[in-house]
């Protein structure tokens, strides 16, 4: 529900596509960056594969993203865009822990088969299910009114 409030709000496409892209970009920058240097293990009951070297790759590069959007987007200062930045990448990265608890729960390898190679639909969005409350949480306390279309 909290996707179509985000898109409801005034530049509601820019908050929505951003907090989906920005998870994506530190999920895939994670794992490419934790197969390629991870050697120090995240959360290994649950997540056996997740590295804390993937991890700050992930932070890494949603930053570079934040900024490259803030360039485009000037709605919110640079310091704003790396404050929804730190929202989007601490709630994601707990909802794809939490999504990978919970299969691991149930001897589950994979949420589905809809896209082969990411672990299921599920494994593409658990991080934005658990972000986009905060993302509007942060902007209806943010001093402009972004609550009106």
């Amino acid at each position: 529900s909290y996707f179509v409030i985000l898109r409801n709000l005034l530049n509601g496409f820019t908050w929505l596509t951003f907090s989906v892209l920005t998870t994506w970009v530190s999920d895939s920058a994670s794992y490419f960056v934790g197969r390629k240097f991870g050697r120090h293990l995240l959360w290994q009951k649950h997540s056996p594969k997740k590295t804390w070297e993937g991890t700050f790759g992930g932070i890494a590069a949603a930053y570079l993203a934040a900024f490259i959007v803030s360039r485009f987007y000037t709605d919110l200062t640079l310091l704003q865009w790396c404050i929804i930045t730190a929202i989007i990448i601490v709630t994601g990265t707990l909802g794809d822990l939490v999504e990978s608890m919970f299969k691991r729960s149930i001897t589950i390898k994979d949420s589905g088969t809809i896209l082969p190679g990411h672990g299921g639909f599920l494994d593409r969005f658990d991080g934005v299910f658990i972000s986009a409350p905060f993302v509007f949480t942060f902007l209806k306390l943010f001093p402009k009114n972004y609550l009106r279309k």
